[in-house]
């Protein structure tokens, strides 16, 4: 089989099993398996994959640039924000995340809604403006571009200061091995300690997310309250988490 025609078989065996074992497959194959790590590497230099120990799981779409992520499937995050603000309790402090999904979940808010919303996005707060019974308090700190939220030591420290009843969390990937990720490790750092001001922890997983990984987890998969997601119930990595103890809250 040639480079090329074995790259194409990775992909295809990718989609359908989502992993990929370097070991299984160069047995499978009969080649060695250093041929399969470098295949491996190549597709994950080409964006193709997330390489992990011992082999490559789905990469997240979810890793674009800011503005590319506000097209992708954003009737998944509709459903997936209507079901999240189903938590939402009258007079509730809420930890908002930033990205894509949580903005959708500022459209779906009632307009009559009494809480606090606690965010380190500025887009999600301007949002917010158009909710008169909303307080909202930004956090500061460095602005980190590529998904408009602040980040460092300032935010940190800040958020430190904040007692939550909830937090809706992004993530870039929903993995039962992988657990939860994100593409950038100072974020995944801030996500972790919002999740520590919190006395529950659910994750916006619109159905792209499910089953992909990025390369800095956040939490194990079964460290949070629930999974809010629309992917559908037999999908090979939800019948995974559900079986892991994780609870899911269809959207």
């Amino acid at each position: 089989m040639l480079a090329a025609e074995r790259r194409d078989f990775l992909l295809a065996r990718l989609e359908s099993d989502g992993k990929l074992v370097a070991k299984e497959i160069a047995w499978e194959l009969g080649v060695a398996e250093d041929n399969i790590r470098r295949d491996l590497r190549e597709l994950a230099a080409a964006g193709l994959c997330q390489r992990v120990y011992g082999g490559a799981l789905p990469v997240s779409p979810a890793v674009a640039d800011y503005a590319t992520r506000t097209t992708v499937s954003p009737s998944s995050k509709a459903r997936v924000a209507t079901a999240a603000v189903a938590l939402i309790r009258p007079g509730s402090t809420v930890l908002l995340d930033g990205g894509t999904t949580a903005l959708a979940v500022t459209a779906a808010l009632p307009r009559d809604l009494v809480a606090t919303i606690v965010t380190h996005s500025p887009t999600v707060a301007a949002a917010l403006v158009e909710h008169p019974s909303v307080d909202v308090y930004v956090l500061g700190g460095r602005l980190f571009k590529h998904s408009a939220v602040t980040c460092g030591a300032a935010t940190a420290e800040a958020v430190q200061r904040i007692s939550a009843d909830l937090f809706l969390m992004g993530v870039t990937g929903v993995h039962a091995e992988a657990g939860l990720t994100t593409g950038d490790a100072d974020e995944a750092a801030m996500k972790r300690t919002f999740a520590g001001r919190a006395a529950d922890t659910y994750v916006l997983a619109s159905s792209e997310k499910i089953g992909a990984a990025s390369p800095f987890v956040v939490l194990p998969s079964n460290a949070v309250g629930g999974v809010i997601t629309d992917a559908p119930g037999d999908h090979p990595t939800m019948r995974s988490l559900r079986r892991a103890g994780v609870t899911i809250i269809p959207a």
